[in-house]
C-alpha cells in the first residue's frame, strides 16, 4: 500500500469529501510532505511537486499552506471524533464498548499512520483560530472515552480512581501508535488494535 493510498485511514476512497479532485490531489500531497518533512520545512512548491501540479494551481483551492493543514486536521479530526462516538454508542458493558473504542482509534492511526502523525503532532502550526477549533474537537475526542470509562466505574466494573487522568493515558497510548507502526512490522493494525484493547481492560481493572 503506498502512502497516498493510507492517508485516510485505509478508507476505500481516501480523502473523498475532499472535492474537486485536483483539491483532494493536493491534499494527499500535503499530508505526505508534512509527514515527511514536517510542516515548517515544507514548502507550497513541495506540495504542487508531488501532485504533479504547478505552483499557481495550489492556490487555485488553497489560500495559504495553513489552510491545507487546518483542512487535513478538521477532518482527521472529526473521523476521531466520528469512530469513538460509534464505539460508545453502541450497545454493550462498558468494558465492551471501550474495547471496541480503543481497538478502532488504534486501527486508524496504524492504517492511516501517515495522516494521523499530522493531525496529531502538527496542531502548533497552526493559527490561533484554526487551533482553538481543533483543539476543541480534541475535547470531544476526549468526552467519548471519558465517557465509556465513568459508566465503567458507575457500574463497578472499572476500578479507576483518576477518570481523567486515565483517560488521557488511554488516548496518549492509541495516539503514539502513528509514530511507530511499520506496515512491513510483525503485527497487522488488526492485531495491534487487539493487543491494545486488552491492555487498556488491564489498566482500567476491567472484572
Amino acid at each position: 500500500m503506498g502512502t497516498a493510498e493510507e492517508t485516510a485511514g485505509g478508507d476505500a476512497q481516501p480523502w473523498g469529501e475532499v472535492t474537486p479532485d485536483a483539491a483532494r490531489r493536493l491534499l494527499i500531497a500535503a499530508v505526505e510532505a508534512f509527514a515527511e518533512r514536517g510542516y515548517h520545512a515544507t514548502t507550497t512548491r513541495d506540495i504542487a511537486g508531488r501532485a504533479g501540479m504547478s505552483p499557481a494551481a495550489l492556490y487555485i483551492h488553497y489560500k495559504t499552506k495553513e489552510e491545507l493543514l487546518h483542512r487535513i486536521s478538521r477532518i482527521g479530526h472529526e473521523k476521531a471524533v466520528e469512530i469513538l462516538r460509534t464505539a460508545a454508542g453502541r450497545e454493550g458493558t462498558a468494558a465492551e464498548r471501550l474495547a471496541d473504542a480503543v481497538s478502532s482509534f488504534v486501527r486508524w492511526h496504524a492504517g492511516g499512520r501517515t495522516t494521523a502523525r499530522v493531525v496529531q503532532y502538527e496542531l502548533d502550526s497552526l493559527g490561533p483560530d484554526a487551533r482553538a477549533e481543533i483543539l476543541a474537537l480534541r475535547r470531544q475526542v476526549d468526552a467519548e472515552v471519558r465517557g465509556i470509562i465513568q459508566d465503567g466505574v458507575a457500574a463497578g466494573d472499572f476500578d479507576v480512581p483518576d477518570v481523567p487522568g486515565t483517560t488521557l493515558a488511554v488516548l496518549s497510548l492509541c495516539i503514539d501508535v502513528a509514530r511507530w507502526f511499520n506496515v512491513n512490522g510483525p503485527r497487522t493494525p488488526d492485531e495491534v488494535g487487539e493487543l491494545y484493547a486488552d491492555l487498556v481492560l488491564r489498566m482500567v481493572g476491567a472484572r
